[in-house]
């Protein structure tokens, strides 16, 4: 008996990480310079479209939209993963780009559900979090720390 070396090594009772597709529409927009608002308009089934408005919002001080912005861009990310074969858990890595929007959407849905006092929308998040990229919340935090 011969076994099957594509699975030497895998935890068979994880699921497959979940890699949602490309958007190389919104992503030439972004390159001539598109505003968020124009992008959520333009493409509003993209998570990272609306995670760029929350991103916006939130860095001028303006909580409340970036938190329904965010959470536009979590809900988006969701139905594109489960449209992916995501299945509610499991790996959304951050090293396969079209993942970072939603996983930038839930990060600072996060970030403003905490400044709100939204405490057990925030364990879930930072749960979720933790299961799609145990890295993503680290690596955001960073970028907002020397971004900002």
């Amino acid at each position: 008996m011969t076994s099957d070396p594509s699975i030497v090594g895998k935890n068979l009772m994880e699921p497959a990480p979940t890699r949602l597709p490309e958007e190389p529409e919104l992503l030439a927009r972004i390159e001539a310079g598109d505003v968020p608002e124009d992008l959520a308009v333009r493409f509003p089934k993209s998570s990272l479209a609306w995670a760029l408005l929350a991103e916006d919002a939130w860095s001028e001080g303006r909580t409340i939209e970036a938190y329904a912005f965010a959470r536009v861009g979590y809900h988006r990310g969701l139905d594109a993963l489960r449209g992916a074969g995501w299945r509610g858990a499991g790996p959304v890595p951050w090293s396969h780009e079209p993942n970072r929007g939603f996983l930038r959407a839930l990060f600072l849905l996060g970030q403003a559900s905490a400044a709100i006092g939204e405490g057990d929308e925030v364990e879930r998040i930072d749960a979720l979090l933790k299961d799609a990229d145990p890295t993503a919340a680290e690596l955001l935090s960073t970028n907002r720390t020397t971004e900002g």
